[in-house]
């Protein structure tokens, strides 16, 4: 870790973009609403999404997927176009950096009762409009309110029968 920490500042001071993938894990809920799920951060425990570093070899789609079940125990399918981007400061031990993050969608179809960082996070289910709330960066936060879900990975709601 603090390898990369370090390649992170040597990026930054020379000017080059830093970047990071997210998941936003989602479900539909038993009363068909969305929802979404956040973790607490290992050091701060602040609400975040699972998110980490790209990966050699990886597509950002698949180092995001991988994060949401180191980081949230959770695993399904990722949607392979980003539900967009979000801008936040890293604190690292000799700066702030500026990184920008792009958010994948990972539909839930598998919730681990543990997780390779279970000991060290908190993970909850919230309403969008519950999750902005927590959530402390401002560009997050909006992109969360305002989620929507592709219609085609939305399950259909059962007709109910005329009487």
């Amino acid at each position: 870790m603090a390898k990369q920490k370090k390649q992170v500042l040597r990026k930054a001071k020379k000017g080059e973009k830093i970047r990071q993938v997210a998941a936003i894990p989602f479900r539909i809920g038993a009363d068909g609403d969305l929802q979404v799920m956040l973790v607490t951060s290992r050091e701060t425990q602040r609400f975040i999404l699972p998110k980490g570093w790209p990966m050699k070899g990886k597509s950002g789609r698949k180092a995001a997927t991988i994060e949401a079940e180191e980081e949230a125990g959770v695993a399904g399918k990722t949607l392979k176009e980003p539900a967009g981007t979000y801008t936040y400061w890293k604190r690292l031990p000799a700066a702030f950096v500026r990184i920008d993050v792009t958010v994948y969608l990972l539909e839930v179809s598998e919730q681990m009762k543990q997780w390779p960082e279970s000991a060290r996070r908190q993970r909850a289910w919230l309403s969008p409009a519950q999750a902005a709330v927590l959530i402390d960066e401002p560009e997050l936060a909006s992109l969360v309110r305002q989620l929507k879900i592709p219609q085609e990975t939305v399950p259909a709601k059962p007709e109910k029968a005329k009487a």
